[in-house]
């Protein structure tokens, strides 16, 4: 059972996240040979305050 987790920032709509987990589940299942029913998709959405590169915070651009 393959299991995948998506990190994000949060922000998404609702359409836009139905529409990964559709693709990521396909990608996995045609990759692995996996039956799509068996595949975990975990979307962990992060506050822009929480996420930084290069010392500045997704928050502060």
């Amino acid at each position: 059972m393959p299991l995948v987790t998506v990190k994000m920032l949060e922000g998404r709509s609702d359409e836009q996240k139905k529409a990964l987990v559709e693709k990521v589940t396909a990608a996995v299942s045609e990759t692995t040979g996996a039956p799509v029913e068996a595949v975990t998709i975990v979307i962990e959405e992060m506050k822009k305050n929480h996420y930084a590169v290069g010392g500045v915070r997704a928050s502060d651009k």
